[in-house]
C-alpha cells in the first residue's frame, strides 16, 4: 500500500501551488496539501512564526488528519517545515522530499571577528530594517501585482510559466487580515534547528530535487553539503528555477514516483499503522 503525499508550500506561496502536482499525482496517490500557518487560507494570528512551529502544525496534521506515516514533500521554505517535521517528530514521516529546501546549515568555520565599523553598518541597518513603517513599505512593495511578476519571473528559468493566475495565487493572501504582522515576524525570528542537525537525526529515505537554475541558491553548493551530512540520499537535478513543481511537473512528478518505489517502498510494502 503506497504512503499517502503531503505537499507543503514555500515562503508566500499555498496550497495553489501543487496543482499541477496533484493533477497526476492523486491518480496513484492519496494526496493532501495543506497551508502553513501565516499563508495561503490558514489563519494568519499575530504570534512568533518559525520551523517549529510549522513542524508541528505538519505532525499534528498528519496525525488527526492522514491517520498514518506520510511522505512529506516541500518547497523552500515548506521543504525546510517537513525536514524538521521528519527528523524530530517519530512516525511522522515514511519518507522526505525537499525541493530546492530553505533552512541554515552550522558554519564551516568560525566567522572572522567584524571590525568597528562593520559592526556599526550592521547594527545601523538592522535598526532600519526593523523600523515598523519601513517594514511595511517593504511588505506594501512585494504585494504589488508588477513586483510579484518581476520576482516570479526571476526566480523560474523559463518566464514563461509564469501566467496571470500564478500570479493571482501569490497575490490574494498577502491582502488577508494579518499578512503584515506574519511578514514582519518571520523575518525577526531568530533562524531554526540547523539543517546538518537535523539530518543526522533523519531516519527516513530522502530525495533532493534541485531546480539548478535558482538564483537564491548556490545548488551546487547546499547539494554537497546535504550530501555530507546525509550520504545515503537520492538527488534530481531539473532545469528549472527555486519552483520546479510548478515550473516543470512533468519532470518532477515521474522523479517522486521513481523515488517512491525504488526507496521508500522497495524494503516495506506494509500498510502504516493509525497514528494516535
Amino acid at each position: 500500500m503506497k504512503p499517502p503525499l503531503l505537499l507543503v508550500h514555500g515562503f508566500g506561496a499555498s496550497t495553489d501551488h501543487w496543482k499541477k502536482n496533484i493533477a497526476e499525482l492523486q491518480q496513484n496517490y492519496e494526496v493532501w496539501a495543506i497551508d502553513l500557518l501565516g499563508f495561503g487560507r490558514s489563519s494568519k494570528p499575530s504570534q512568533e512564526y518559525s520551523g517549529s512551529l510549522w513542524r508541528d502544525q505538519l505532525a499534528d496534521f498528519v496525525r488527526e488528519k492522514i491517520g498514518r506515516s506520510a511522505i512529506l514533500v516541500g518547497n523552500s521554505l515548506g521543504a525546510y517545515a517537513c525536514l524538521c517535521a521528519a527528523a524530530q517528530v517519530s512516525g511522522v514521516a515514511k519518507g522526505v522530499a525537499l525541493l530546492n529546501s530553505a533552512g541554515p546549515f552550522t558554519p564551516t568555520e568560525p566567522l572572522p571577528e567584524p571590525s568597528p565599523l562593520e559592526t556599526f553598518w550592521k547594527n545601523l541597518t538592522r535598526r532600519i530594517v526593523s523600523h515598523p513603517w519601513i517594514t511595511r513599505l517593504v511588505f506594501w512593495n512585494l504585494r504589488r501585482r508588477a513586483t510579484v511578476r518581476k520576482t516570479l519571473e526571476k526566480v523560474y528559468a523559463n518566464p514563461s510559466t509564469v501566467t496571470d493566475e500564478l500570479v493571482e495565487d501569490i497575490l490574494r493572501p498577502a491582502f488577508d487580515p494579518g499578512a503584515f504582522e506574519v511578514f514582519s515576524s518571520v523575518f525577526r525570528t531568530p533562524q531554526g534547528a540547523k539543517v546538518d542537525e537535523l539530518l543526522r537525526e533523519l531516519t527516513v529515505p530522502l530525495l533532493l530535487i534541485w531546480g539548478e537554475a535558482d538564483p537564491w541558491m548556490k545548488v551546487k553548493e547546499r547539494s554537497q553539503r546535504f550530501k555530507e551530512h546525509f550520504p545515503n540520499c537520492t538527488e534530481v537535478f531539473i532545469p528549472a528555477g527555486h519552483c520546479p513543481h510548478d515550473e516543470t511537473p512533468e519532470l518532477v512528478n515521474p522523479a517522486l514516483d521513481r523515488w517512491i518505489g525504488d526507496s521508500v517502498l522497495s524494503d516495506s510494502g506494509a500498510v502504516e499503522p493509525v497514528l494516535v
